[in-house]
């Protein structure tokens, strides 16, 4: 299991391969990737936005996640990478990779991954429009 937040993410590929060598067990891997989209629920085009975090109680809470997960889903290991500071659209701001014998437990445990680091993470997100800025709840 591995967490960090921070200003770059990682290649993608060396976290696949990272998480690949983690078991012998392994027999799927799923992967996630946020991307900041161009245009809002509104319709407005998004220029970019801004995270920022509670760095040491996010990496702890992804830590819980993760191993709740693993207990739950019975999956091998998980790997995830979130930005923090600014973000282009376009620009990936979040990967999470599991790693899991069969991809069913994959999938199940991606979409609850992701879902509880939107709700229970100390992070946060502006988004910046070309009509001005707001806060945004559930990274």
């Amino acid at each position: 299991m591995r967490v960090r937040l921070s200003e770059n993410l990682s290649e993608l590929n060396s976290l696949i391969n990272e998480i690949k060598g983690s078991s012998d067990e392994v027999g799927a891997i799923t992967v996630f990737i946020g991307v900041v989209r161009g245009r809002n629920a509104g319709g407005e085009k998004v220029l970019r936005l801004e995270y920022e975090a509670y760095e040491e109680v996010a990496a702890k809470t992804l830590e819980n996640i993760i191993s709740n997960i693993k207990d739950k889903y019975g999956i091998l290991d998980a790997i995830v990478e979130h930005k923090i500071g600014s973000a282009d659209a376009g620009e990936d701001t979040v990967y999470a990779v599991v790693a899991s014998k069969h991809r069913e437990e994959g999938f199940k445990s991606l979409i609850e991954l992701i879902e509880r680091l939107k709700h229970e993470v100390p992070i946060w997100k502006k988004e910046i429009t070309e009509k001005g800025s707001r806060w945004i709840e559930n990274v």
